[in-house]
């Protein structure tokens, strides 16, 4: 009786300690170990990529693995028609939401869609290979149980389509598959794709694919329906994203430039104040774009600091404005920021440690308050992975 009484205090103390950035560091590292396979067996292949053809590639400075760097001749792309989206205009107005959270002046049409969850470290007595179900959640409902990916799927390259229907991966492998989000219709569309570096990117339409191919390392669209790849040039370097308006952005693994292009991969701008000569900051994982391509979510490091591998990393420690690199302003209420994904609107899912666990705020587009809510404890041990309209 006095072992159970013990053993039920020290568990209440424990749900009462706060945790600190130590535990997401830990995660960070626990994440990266998980995936080490993954990440040498990618790098071992960049490197038969560059003798073939020649590309420059860049090791970043503590890293396990390379990133092409360098410009690119440019053609024209398959045509594609962009999703445009609306934005919200904030209202002036506070008022106080059924939950008793405060809305802060922001636009009332602005809601939570769904989220898509996906495991942020291997699971316990889990190897790399095992097999892992993705979850959503819409605030104010319980969590949905999805389709099932290879753990290292999950963590390095599962993607949601735009329109919220399809989820894309790519297998240890280098198989690409598509299939409904429950799992129904899984179809896989063609071997012999970076698994790592350059995951499959939907484009705004939900009907193609941005993927790169291991034998040669072209770089092209592939269509979700027949599999058949067109190749286009432009569009280099990593962890590229899309806007609804057809920006694409990706990290320049040479330097830690984010370079945007538009979806054939001619214009080309960078982001201000990141890896260029004389900036301050380095930037080689980056999670979400706006809908007009106009701020970006990614994890700023300094010049200075600890750069980690190729592996894709989901966390956001400042959102930014892609024209001026100026630092968008979050309500974050002194807590610490985890991840930030675009709506479609233009509206933000701002995911900040809370407590024990997390929670998520909705932003407006201006950056304001409208809500949030307390994450379910069955998704803290996940991260977001897409925020569905």
């Amino acid at each position: 009786m006095n072992q159970d009484r013990l053993r039920f205090d020290l568990a209440d103390l424990a749900e009462e300690v706060t945790p600190v950035d130590l535990r997401d560091r830990a995660l960070r590292t626990s994440r990266r170990l998980g995936i080490q396979r993954a990440v040498a067996t990618s790098a071992a292949a960049l490197v038969v990529l560059a003798a073939a053809t020649g590309t420059a590639l860049a090791i970043r400075p503590n890293s396990q693995a390379p990133a092409p760097a360098g410009p690119s001749v440019t053609v024209t792309a398959p045509p594609v028609e962009p999703s445009r989206t609306p934005s919200t205009d904030p209202s002036r107005t506070s008022s106080t939401a059924p939950d008793g959270t405060t809305d802060g002046g922001s636009s009332a049409a602005a809601t939570f869609g769904r989220i898509v969850y996906g495991p942020s470290l291997l699971p316990n007595g889990a190897s790399s290979t095992s097999t892992v179900r993705l979850q959503s959640w819409r605030p104010g409902d319980d969590p949905v149980r999805l389709l099932s990916v290879p753990y290292e799927a999950a963590v390095l390259n599962v993607a949601a389509s735009p329109d919220g229907k399809r989820m894309s991966w790519v297998d240890g492998a280098g198989a690409v598959w598509v299939s409904d989000l429950d799992g129904s219709e899984r179809r896989k569309l063609r071997d012999g794709v970076d698994n790592m570096c350059w995951s499959p990117v939907w484009m705004p339409n939900s009907l193609q694919l941005v993927v790169r191919l291991t034998a040669g390392g072209d770089t092209g669209v592939l269509d979700a329906s027949s599999g058949k790849f067109t190749k286009v040039t432009g569009f280099d370097g990593c962890h590229a994203v899309f806007a609804a308006d057809g920006t694409l952005a990706f990290a320049d693994g040479s330097d830690g430039t984010i370079v945007l292009t538009d979806r054939n991969g001619k214009t080309r701008r960078t982001v201000p104040d990141l890896g260029a000569k004389g900036s301050r900051y380095v930037a080689f994982d980056l999670s979400s774009l706006s809908p007009d391509g106009g701020r970006i979510a990614l994890f700023r490091i300094d010049r200075n600091g600890t750069y980690g591998d190729a592996a894709r990393d989901l966390l956001v420690n400042v959102v930014l404005d892609t024209r001026t690199g100026k630092e968008v302003a979050l309500p974050l209420e002194g807590r610490q920021l985890q991840q930030v994904f675009f709506q479609p609107d233009g509206s933000m899912v701002v995911r900040v440690r809370s407590g024990g666990g997390y929670a998520v705020i909705l932003v407006d587009p201006a950056g304001k308050k409208i809500t949030e809510r307390a994450e379910p404890s069955a998704l803290r041990d996940m991260q977001i992975v897409a925020a569905l309209g």
